[in-house]
């Protein structure tokens, strides 16, 4: 039942998650008939934008199921109307799809299978189950204060109080319970609590202190509307929901470990009446994502959203997955970084020079590349005809000739970096410089161009040099015979200044400049760089026009850009840097 639109995976290094995938395959653990073997989900609360985090679970959930012929459910865990809006549940669709996976499985009868599932979907099944619980003796309705149930529950070195409601009888708390899910009650007013053992409000494990398993929130819901105003809380919603879709690895992040002895519980206790049957789902942890230079807080996140500190969820300098599709990072860039990091349990930290090594290894070897010129300084042919110009050609990829040619014209006047040219060269420095005394000044080879020299410059009532004046070789053209006979050390690239394309050009760079941004209670806004972003107005070769939203490039010396997928026009892209060709952070 493998699904055919998620592409098969190269072979992956094995993990301790592949290990027990395949030790319970080899012994037959989850065989039932008419269903995979191997059954995951990605269970996203719709309360924000999934970020490179959460990636990092998709591509685990996703790939195991597809590794190993099974299928992977997305299922919202939406308990908590007042924080789920349906443009989360949207993004998170789209976010998963673009990363390229699915959740629809052909059958071999033609049918298609949607697995697409919604917490709120089993809302009926989840409260019948909670008055079984409180039937059986194993859930009670406390009517406590806030303050009081958080006062008794004790801490991590001191054991809890029973709630002075723990013994209500049976009857009483089944009666409130459903007088709460009638609307009888304020939100806070009750709280449906589990009872896992006579002595739970001692145990060492503060999941186990009688936790929380319904409160009351009269709050409007997305999907069901004001059906109900009894919500399930995660802790109880998520084991049942697994069971439900008949998960058979629940895998979380290593939070959720001390969670798992009441995801065991519950389904134990609920098997025993009669909802499952064995075995029931197994949860598994594995440590969590945590980047360098970002922060991955939804609070935090929303925060540089809100305060317009970025400029939406979408920002490219934001670790959602909007923004790092918008920034022009790949899907198999991610898909490559998720594989490199690996899975393990134990907490680390990635630099994130690794996500962005990544994309360089992506993008190498399939984007076109282009000539841009950033920070342009006029440079003037002094002996070049007035009006004319030629064609120069240059391959599309300098690996891939099968990619074909892009030509560009050379005319009298162009633009250049402002950074090929000193009035005072440096030792070693090769590019433009004026005569100096009686010394001529420099000879560069204008890349796929003619051999020039430098001949003098202009600067404006500031003092800043605003042209360059060269004179040119005419039989120094690249390509030709005659050009051999010229050795220059200097080789710029450059655009004509009649022909190029004016674009606007966002430099990004990371967010932050602290490693850590987000631990030992920084304040995380102090943290922000200033650099993380600079537009300029830059000049691109001609053919740069026809540049499509999403479409990416290399533009020669200086990285791996993206047409705007938002902001680029017919004609008229916006172009964000996506990393630049080499790491520039380790000399920082």
């Amino acid at each position: 039942m493998s699904n055919d639109k998620n592409s098969p995976a190269p072979a992956l290094p094995s993990n301790f998650l592949r290990a027990i995938v395949e030790s319970d395959l080899a012994a037959g653990t989850h065989v039932r008939e008419g269903m995979p073997s191997v059954i995951t989900r990605f269970p996203p609360e719709p309360n924000g934008y999934l970020h490179v985090g959460h990636a990092k679970s998709i591509c685990l959930n996703f790939g195991l199921a597809r590794d190993y012929q099974g299928r992977c459910n997305l299922r919202f865990d939406d308990t908590n109307p007042a924080k789920e809006e349906q443009e989360y549940v949207d993004t998170i669709i789209d976010s998963v799809k673009w990363l390229g996976f699915n959740y629809d499985y052909p059958q071999a009868d033609g049918a298609v299978e949607h697995h697409l599932h919604y917490a709120s979907d089993y809302f009926d099944q989840l409260y019948l189950m909670a008055e079984w619980l409180i039937q059986q003796g194993h859930a009670y309705v406390d009517s406590q204060s806030a303050e009081d149930m958080a006062a008794n529950r004790g801490n991590f070195n001191t054991p809890g109080t029973n709630s002075p409601f723990r013994n209500r009888p049976r009857e009483e708390s089944l009666q409130l319970f459903r007088d709460m899910k009638a609307g009888k009650f304020a939100d806070g007013e009750h709280i449906l609590r589990a009872k896992t053992s006579e002595d739970a409000m001692a145990s060492p494990n503060m999941n186990l202190r009688d936790p929380a398993i319904y409160r009351i929130r009269h709050a409007h819901h997305v999907r069901t509307g004001d059906a109900w105003c009894i919500y399930p809380m995660y802790d109880y919603t998520h084991p049942i929901s697994d069971a439900l879709e008949n998960i058979t690895h629940s895998i979380c992040t290593l939070e959720f470990q001390d969670h798992r002895p009441f995801y065991d519980w519950l389904l134990h206790t609920l098997s025993q009446g009669g909802f499952f049957t064995l075995p029931v789902p197994r949860q598994y942890e594995f440590s969590r994502l945590n980047l360098t230079y970002v922060v991955t807080s939804k609070r935090k996140l929303r925060q540089l959203v809100e305060e317009k500190i970025v400029d939406g969820w979408d920002d490219p300098r934001m670790p959602t997955i909007v923004g790092l599709r918008r920034r022009g990072y790949t899907p198999e860039a991610i898909h490559l970084f998720c594989e490199r990091i690996g899975v393990t349990k134990a907490d680390g930290w990635i630099d994130m020079s690794t996500l962005e090594g990544c994309v360089r290894e992506d993008l190498d070897p399939k984007a076109p590349r282009a000539t841009a010129v950033l920070r342009p300084l006029k440079l003037i042919i002094d002996n070049y005809p007035e009006g004319q110009t030629e064609e120069c050609t240059s391959p599309v990829h300098p690996h891939h000739p099968e990619m074909g040619q892009r030509s560009f014209p050379i005319s009298r006047e162009l633009w250049i970096e402002e950074e090929d040219f000193m009035e005072v060269p440096a030792k070693g420095y090769f590019r433009y410089y004026p005569p100096i005394g009686d010394a001529p000044g420099s000879r560069v080879r204008l890349r796929h161009g003619y051999v020039t020299e430098c001949v003098g410059y202009d600067k404006d009532d500031n003092g800043k040099v605003i042209a360059v004046h060269v004179k040119y070789f005419e039989d120094s053209k690249s390509g030709t015979p005659g050009s051999d006979n010229y050795k220059v050390k200097g080789n710029i690239h450059w655009v004509s200044a009649t022909a190029a394309v004016e674009a606007e050009v966002r430099l990004y760079d990371r967010l932050f400049t602290d490693a850590q941004p987000d631990a030992g209670g920084k304040d995380f806004i102090s943290l922000l760089n200033p650099n993380a972003k600079e537009v300029v107005t830059a000049y691109l070769e001609p053919g740069m026009a026809a540049a499509q939203p999403d479409q990416r490039f290399q533009f020669e010396r200086h990285g791996y850009f993206v047409a705007d997928r938002v902001d680029s026009q017919p004609g008229k892209p916006v172009f964000n840097r996506i990393v630049t060709l080499k790491d520039s952070w380790t000399a920082k």
